[in-house]
Protein backbone atom coordinates (compact mmCIF):
# COMPACT_ATOMS: atom_id res chain seq x y z
CA UNK A 1 0.00 0.00 0.00
CA UNK A 2 1.54 3.11 -0.88
CA UNK A 3 1.60 6.05 1.63
CA UNK A 4 -0.62 7.92 0.21
CA UNK A 5 -1.93 9.82 3.65
CA UNK A 6 -0.55 13.30 3.52
CA UNK A 7 -0.76 13.30 7.94
CA UNK A 8 1.82 10.72 7.13
CA UNK A 9 3.99 11.94 4.08
CA UNK A 10 7.67 11.29 5.01
CA UNK A 11 9.06 14.79 3.75
CA UNK A 12 12.18 15.23 6.07
CA UNK A 13 12.45 11.08 5.62
CA UNK A 14 16.02 10.70 6.49
CA UNK A 15 17.82 7.89 4.07
CA UNK A 16 18.55 5.49 6.76
CA UNK A 17 14.89 5.20 7.33
CA UNK A 18 13.75 5.03 4.10
CA UNK A 19 16.14 2.60 2.94
CA UNK A 20 15.01 0.22 5.94
CA UNK A 21 11.28 1.14 5.01
CA UNK A 22 11.94 0.76 1.47
CA UNK A 23 13.99 -2.21 2.08
CA UNK A 24 10.58 -3.95 3.86
CA UNK A 25 7.98 -2.80 1.36
CA UNK A 26 9.82 -4.79 -1.20
CA UNK A 27 6.98 -7.26 -0.54
CA UNK A 28 3.74 -6.03 -1.05
CA UNK A 29 1.31 -8.19 1.00
CA UNK A 30 -2.14 -7.39 -0.29
CA UNK A 31 -1.61 -8.09 -4.19
CA UNK A 32 1.66 -10.96 -3.50
CA UNK A 33 4.29 -9.07 -5.38
CA UNK A 34 7.66 -9.33 -4.03
CA UNK A 35 10.59 -7.72 -5.57
CA UNK A 36 13.07 -9.94 -4.41
CA UNK A 37 11.45 -12.87 -5.54
CA UNK A 38 14.77 -14.23 -7.56
CA UNK A 39 18.61 -13.77 -6.28
CA UNK A 40 18.53 -11.61 -9.48
CA UNK A 41 15.36 -9.32 -8.39
CA UNK A 42 17.70 -9.18 -4.88
CA UNK A 43 20.57 -8.09 -6.50
CA UNK A 44 19.05 -5.82 -8.89
CA UNK A 45 17.35 -3.96 -6.06
CA UNK A 46 20.14 -3.59 -4.11
CA UNK A 47 22.07 -2.47 -7.38
CA UNK A 48 19.43 0.08 -7.60
CA UNK A 49 20.04 1.63 -4.45
CA UNK A 50 24.28 1.79 -4.74
CA UNK A 51 24.47 -1.11 -2.24
CA UNK A 52 26.48 -2.98 -4.31
CA UNK A 53 28.15 -2.76 -7.81
CA UNK A 54 26.30 -3.33 -10.83
CA UNK A 55 27.49 -6.68 -11.65
CA UNK A 56 26.65 -8.39 -7.86
CA UNK A 57 24.94 -11.92 -8.98
CA UNK A 58 23.10 -13.24 -5.62
CA UNK A 59 22.75 -16.74 -4.85
CA UNK A 60 19.56 -19.03 -3.38
CA UNK A 61 21.18 -18.27 -0.07
CA UNK A 62 21.56 -14.70 -0.36
CA UNK A 63 17.72 -14.54 -1.08
CA UNK A 64 16.92 -16.09 2.01
CA UNK A 65 19.18 -14.06 4.15
CA UNK A 66 17.06 -10.87 2.59
CA UNK A 67 13.71 -12.51 3.27
CA UNK A 68 14.58 -13.52 6.67
CA UNK A 69 16.67 -9.61 7.12
CA UNK A 70 13.05 -8.02 5.48
CA UNK A 71 10.93 -10.15 7.39
CA UNK A 72 12.55 -9.70 10.86
CA UNK A 73 12.29 -5.86 10.02
CA UNK A 74 8.78 -5.87 9.73
CA UNK A 75 8.41 -7.79 13.00
CA UNK A 76 10.22 -5.14 15.02
CA UNK A 77 8.71 -2.27 13.52
CA UNK A 78 5.07 -4.20 14.01
CA UNK A 79 6.84 -3.96 17.73
CA UNK A 80 7.04 0.03 17.66
CA UNK A 81 3.42 0.01 17.86
CA UNK A 82 3.60 -0.54 21.45
CA UNK A 83 3.91 -3.48 24.65
CA UNK A 84 0.60 -4.56 23.22
CA UNK A 85 1.30 -5.03 19.98
CA UNK A 86 1.07 -8.41 18.18
CA UNK A 87 3.87 -9.69 16.71
CA UNK A 88 6.50 -12.55 16.92
CA UNK A 89 9.67 -11.99 19.08
CA UNK A 90 12.63 -10.48 17.37
CA UNK A 91 14.76 -13.23 17.38
CA UNK A 92 14.04 -13.63 13.58
CA UNK A 93 16.00 -10.18 13.49
CA UNK A 94 18.88 -11.22 15.34
CA UNK A 95 19.45 -14.24 13.60
CA UNK A 96 19.32 -12.50 10.51
CA UNK A 97 21.84 -10.06 11.76
CA UNK A 98 24.00 -12.47 12.81
CA UNK A 99 25.68 -13.77 9.77
CA UNK A 100 26.14 -10.79 8.17
CA UNK A 101 29.60 -9.01 7.21
CA UNK A 102 29.58 -6.27 9.27
CA UNK A 103 32.68 -4.28 11.47
CA UNK A 104 33.06 -1.72 13.75
CA UNK A 105 35.23 1.23 12.37
CA UNK A 106 36.16 4.53 13.68
CA UNK A 107 36.32 6.62 10.12
CA UNK A 108 35.33 10.43 10.54
CA UNK A 109 36.04 9.62 14.17
CA UNK A 110 32.92 8.16 15.26
CA UNK A 111 32.19 4.74 15.44
CA UNK A 112 30.39 3.27 12.73
CA UNK A 113 29.35 0.08 11.35
CA UNK A 114 30.93 -0.81 8.36
CA UNK A 115 30.10 -3.93 5.56
CA UNK A 116 32.84 -6.24 4.75
CA UNK A 117 33.58 -6.65 0.97
CA UNK A 118 31.23 -5.90 -1.72
CA UNK A 119 29.00 -8.39 -2.35
CA UNK A 120 25.52 -9.18 -2.02
CA UNK A 121 25.81 -9.92 1.72
CA UNK A 122 27.61 -6.63 2.29
CA UNK A 123 24.87 -5.10 0.45
CA UNK A 124 22.27 -6.58 2.85
CA UNK A 125 24.92 -5.87 5.85
CA UNK A 126 24.50 -2.06 4.42
CA UNK A 127 20.85 -2.53 5.22
CA UNK A 128 21.71 -3.94 8.48
CA UNK A 129 24.11 -0.71 9.40
CA UNK A 130 20.94 1.46 8.88
CA UNK A 131 19.20 0.47 11.49
CA UNK A 132 21.80 1.96 13.72
CA UNK A 133 22.24 4.95 11.90
CA UNK A 134 18.55 5.08 11.81
CA UNK A 135 18.76 5.03 15.87
CA UNK A 136 21.13 7.40 16.13
CA UNK A 137 19.02 9.69 14.20
CA UNK A 138 15.91 9.04 16.24
CA UNK A 139 14.25 7.74 13.30
CA UNK A 140 14.10 3.54 14.05
CA UNK A 141 11.10 3.35 16.75
CA UNK A 142 9.00 5.71 14.21
CA UNK A 143 9.29 2.77 11.60
CA UNK A 144 6.69 1.13 11.64
CA UNK A 145 4.17 -1.28 9.70
CA UNK A 146 0.57 -0.60 8.78
CA UNK A 147 -1.64 -2.65 11.62
CA UNK A 148 -4.20 -3.94 8.88
CA UNK A 149 -2.99 -7.67 8.56
CA UNK A 150 -3.86 -7.64 4.98
CA UNK A 151 -1.31 -4.56 4.48
CA UNK A 152 1.64 -4.51 6.75
CA UNK A 153 3.32 -1.89 4.69
CA UNK A 154 6.45 0.10 6.25
CA UNK A 155 5.76 3.79 7.11
CA UNK A 156 7.64 6.46 8.96
CA UNK A 157 5.15 7.74 11.52
CA UNK A 158 6.11 11.61 11.47
CA UNK A 159 2.65 12.44 13.89
CA UNK A 160 3.34 14.39 16.81
CA UNK A 161 2.29 11.54 19.40
CA UNK A 162 3.84 8.58 17.61
CA UNK A 163 0.10 6.82 17.42
CA UNK A 164 0.04 6.35 13.82
CA UNK A 165 -0.95 2.65 13.46
CA UNK A 166 -2.26 2.65 9.47
CA UNK A 167 -0.11 3.32 6.03
CA UNK A 168 -3.25 4.85 4.78
CA UNK A 169 -6.06 6.10 6.87
CA UNK A 170 -8.48 6.59 3.76
CA UNK A 171 -7.62 2.58 2.78
CA UNK A 172 -6.44 0.46 5.37
CA UNK A 173 -7.69 2.98 8.56
CA UNK A 174 -10.83 3.00 6.78
CA UNK A 175 -11.29 -0.86 5.95
CA UNK A 176 -10.45 -1.68 10.10
CA UNK A 177 -13.07 0.99 11.15
CA UNK A 178 -15.79 -0.59 9.07
CA UNK A 179 -14.94 -3.67 10.14
CA UNK A 180 -15.31 -3.35 13.62
CA UNK A 181 -17.89 -0.95 13.15
CA UNK A 182 -19.47 -4.16 11.05
CA UNK A 183 -18.76 -6.34 14.02
CA UNK A 184 -20.33 -4.36 16.66
CA UNK A 185 -23.72 -4.19 14.83
CA UNK A 186 -23.76 -8.12 14.39
CA UNK A 187 -23.14 -8.63 18.13
CA UNK A 188 -26.05 -5.51 19.08
CA UNK A 189 -28.85 -6.58 20.92
CA UNK A 190 -31.95 -6.90 19.16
Amino acid sequence: MADTDPAGADAADPDAAALLRDFVNTLEIDCASDELGTPAGLAGWLAGRALVPPQAAATGADLAAAIALREGLRAAMLAHHGPSSPGPPLSGLDAALRDLPLRVTFAGGRPALTPIGDGVPAGLARIAAAIVDATASGTWTRLKVCQEDTCLWAFLDTSKNRSRAWCSMRVCGNRTKTRAYRARRRTAPG
